[in-house]
C-alpha cells in the first residue's frame, strides 16, 4: 500500500477547514493510500489544550503518526547535511517515504531536495 505522507502544511490546511485539501485527502484514502506523518509535525500545528482543533484532531485519528526516535534524529541529521538543509522536520518528514509514496508539503523545493538526496524516490506534492 502506498502512502500519503503529510507535512505541515497539509495539516494546517486541514485545521483551517480548508474543503479542497479535506477532499484531497477523503480521496487519497479511498484510492487505498494510507495517511503518515509523524509526532514533530504535529507538534508543529498543534496550538490548543482544550481540543478545539477538531478538524486537525480528527485528521489524525485517521493518520498514521509516527514516532521521532534517536535512529530517525541521526538520519535526519546525515539526510540534512547531504541536501543542503537546515530543516530537521522535514528530513524527518522525508524519512517517511517509501518508493512510490507522495510526500504532500507546502514546502516542495526542500522536500524536493531532501527526497532526491534521500533516493527514495518518493514524488513530492505541493498543496
Amino acid at each position: 500500500m502506498s502512502a500519503l505522507i503529510l507535512d505541515a502544511g497539509a495539516l494546517v490546511a486541514v485545521d483551517r477547514d480548508d474543503r479542497a485539501m479535506l477532499a484531497r485527502l477523503r480521496a487519497s484514502q479511498l484510492h487505498g493510500m494510507e495517511l503518515r506523518t509523524n509526532a514533530m509535525v504535529v507538534a508543529q500545528v498543534w496550538r490548543d489544550r482544550r481540543g478545539r482543533q477538531v478538524n486537525l484532531a480528527r485528521l489524525l485519528q485517521a493518520t498514521d503518526v509516527r514516532a521521532v526516535g534517536q535512529r530517525d534524529g541521526r538520519e535526519a541529521g546525515v539526510l540534512q547535511q547531504t541536501a543542503g538543509s537546515s530543516d530537521a522536520i522535514d528530513a524527518t518528514v522525508v524519512l517517511l517515504a517509501s518508493p512510490g509514496d507522495r510526500i504532500l508539503t507546502s514546502d516542495p523545493g526542500d522536500i524536493a531536495r531532501l527526497a532526491e538526496a534521500a533516493d527514495n524516490r518518493a514524488v513530492v506534492v505541493p498543496c
